[in-house]
């Protein structure tokens, strides 16, 4: 079986893409993308092109998309160049320029993808570079998943050169007569995969002549050790996360029974966690209720609360100021809708919810005010004669951090009447002496 032939197996097994479909090609001009686009002409296969000019080698960056331009006329197919100031955005955004690079492209190639240009994205990855990949992942440090290597179709990416050899490329290319550019700066190795592709693996094959081999062979058996390991993961992780809202409720003492980091990686890795935090859940099982860890992108918190882990999304804090008027017979606001009720004290029964708040009328004034509450408010709680302030009550009332940032409060003059959905100020309470009363429902 040739190249092509291979070429359209590994799609078809893969279930890669089809015939109907547009794609993208991300082309450099080196060998392994031309070669890419030789196939998909030879197979048939409706694509266009794309370069980035990432500016970084001057007149052979130039040189690099003129080639590329050439060759889509070759092929008779568009061809998007886009132009990229590399060194200012790794700069502003304090990365390295190989990370630059990566974000700034893929970046782009979505908006591609989204703006309905093409159906996928087609990279020109192949097994050598996986293999470098799997190397520099356990040389660095990794969890099971980065052994499996390169993903072959991640989202809106196919890469479907990964079974294949640098050196099946480059016959192709030889065969096919298949003219491309040379990048000067892979010869470097200052580059960390340049490094691993020029000196460290070359090295390794004095000793292990097949270390390339052995390497794809082990990805391939990791790829199935994988999914053997999350099954058990998933079974264990139905039985410790209990889904509460928009909140991920763990036991603390069965999780930690387990004595397993792999396990709790695998649990907080969803939410942004890195597995440098892992030893920091550990120790936050032994901590006072109330600590936390944030994940580094800021999206999500594990919380001690009592004998659980909370994970929980973090919500920016709201900068709302609702204005209540007398005149108002219900508000909106992000956690619910509060219905005003002006009532007479003959028969009435006061509720027992805490969601109803049955306030003295002749101590209200409008028009008041609907906030969150923020650190130093302070208020009478229903049946005390001494202030309090509302962090120590939380303390009291058992809240978790979590319930404390979604407390609101309705203050009047300065003075909060009411905690929304957990008490009243006593010195707006009914005496014998209220003859009309405002009640306010929570919902």
């Amino acid at each position: 079986m040739n190249l092509p032939e291979r070429f359209l197996s590994h799609i078809k097994k893969d279930h890669l893409f089809s015939q109907k479909d547009k794609l993208l090609l991300a082309v450099s001009g080196g060998v392994d993308s031309v070669v890419l686009c030789e196939l998909c002409k030879q197979t048939g296969f409706d694509f266009i092109i794309a370069h980035c000019n990432f500016q970084l080698r001057g007149e052979e960056s130039e040189r690099d998309e003129q080639f590329v331009r050439e060759l889509a006329k070759k092929y008779g197919v568009e061809v998007l160049v886009k132009k990229f100031d590399t060194e200012t955005y790794a700069s502003e955004k304090r990365i390295s320029i190989q990370e630059a690079a990566r974000e700034l492209r893929y970046n782009w190639f979505a908006e591609i993808i989204n703006g309905q240009q093409a159906s996928y994205l087609l990279t020109a990855h192949h097994a050598d570079d996986n293999a470098e990949t799997t190397a520099m992942n356990f040389f660095r440090g990794t969890g099971l998943h980065g052994l499996t290597g390169i993903p072959v179709s991640p989202g809106h990416i196919r890469r479907p050169l990964l079974s294949f050899s640098k050196e099946e490329l480059l016959s192709f290319a030889r065969e096919n007569k298949l003219s491309f550019v040379e990048d000067s700066s892979n010869q470097s190795s200052k580059y960390t995969r340049n490094l691993f592709r020029n000196e460290i693996i070359p090295a390794i094959s004095k000793v292990y002549p097949q270390v390339k081999e052995n390497l794809s062979g082990n990805i391939q058996r990791f790829k199935e050790i994988e999914k053997l390991y999350q099954l058990g993961v998933n079974e264990i992780k139905k039985k410790l996360c209990k889904q509460k809202g928009n909140e991920i409720h763990i036991p603390v003492k069965q999780l930690m029974g387990y004595t397993n980091k792999a396990l709790i990686y695998e649990i907080i890795s969803v939410y942004g966690f890195s597995e440098k935090q892992v030893d920091e859940v550990v120790k936050l099982a032994t901590s006072d209720s109330g600590r936390y860890i944030d994940a580094p992108a800021g999206n999500y918190r594990i919380i001690k609360h009592r004998h659980w882990f909370i994970i929980s999304p973090i919500k920016p804090i709201e900068s709302e100021n609702i204005i209540i008027e007398e005149k108002d017979k219900s508000i909106q606001f992000s956690s619910g809708s509060l219905h005003f009720e002006t009532l007479s004290t003959f028969n009435f029964q006061p509720p027992t919810s805490n969601l109803i708040a049955s306030l003295d009328s002749q101590h209200i004034n409008f028009p008041l005010l609907l906030r969150k509450w923020k650190t130093g408010d302070y208020f009478y709680p229903l049946g005390m004669k001494k202030k309090k302030k509302l962090s120590r009550f939380f303390i009291d009332q058992k809240l978790s951090k979590t319930d404390k940032e979604k407390i609101w409060v309705i203050e009047m003059d300065k003075k909060i009447i009411w905690v929304v959905g957990h008490r009243i100020d006593d010195r707006f309470k009914i005496t014998e002496n209220t003859r009309q009363l405002l009640q306010i429902t929570f919902q």
